[in-house]
């Protein structure tokens, strides 16, 4: 049974998980100091700060954690807001949200995500008219193919997986019998 460990595939398991972890803790945090830093450190007075707390404690962020990205709201890094807008596959609008430390570069990497993937990042207020509610865009594209539906899914995930990213909204549709397929 050599090369067969219980031990090998849970520290595989757990490594993975814990990458998972750390990145959704980064954004949570970045979160909480914005909130902190724009309305005060206190969640009583800061409505926008107790909901990114709340939505910490949902993900189990460990409370010391939740603490000190409080109170790096008083440090010298301060962290910008944008939004990004493009189009993937099939003309389906994107609008980002982001969190980040250096525009310059989460624009570059936004593009970047972009055109790996078959879309084009545009100009301010190009897909903002779809967004207006962004829970519930104006009008959404239906997604039929099976490998453009993977292509929209992809720059969806890639968009979401870049760490300065907060939100990530899309008007594509894609039926579940296209994105259980393999």
């Amino acid at each position: 049974m050599s090369g067969h460990s219980k031990w090998s595939t849970i520290k595989r398991a757990k490594s993975l998980a814990d990458v998972k972890r750390g990145k959704i803790f980064s954004k949570l945090a970045r979160e909480i100091s914005a909130s902190a830093k724009r309305g005060g450190s206190n969640p009583d007075s800061n409505p926008a700060l107790r909901s990114a707390i709340e939505k910490a404690r949902f993900y189990n962020m460990p409370k010391e954690n939740i603490e000190r990205a409080a109170a790096a709201a008083s440090s010298a890094q301060t962290l910008e807001e944008g939004v990004y807008e493009g189009y993937g596959p099939m003309g389906t609008a994107f609008m980002v949200k982001v969190l980040t430390d250096n525009r310059n570069r989460a624009l570059s990497e936004i593009r970047r995500i972009f055109e790996n993937y078959g879309g084009k990042l545009g100009e301010a207020g190009s897909a903002a008219y779809i967004f207006k509610d962004p829970e519930n865009p104006a009008f959404t594209v239906p997604v039929t193919d099976p490998e453009t539906a993977k292509k929209v899914l992809a720059l969806a995930e890639a968009l979401d997986d870049y760490d300065d990213t907060q939100e990530v909204y899309s008007n594509f549709d894609v039926p579940n019998e296209l994105i259980s397929q393999p």
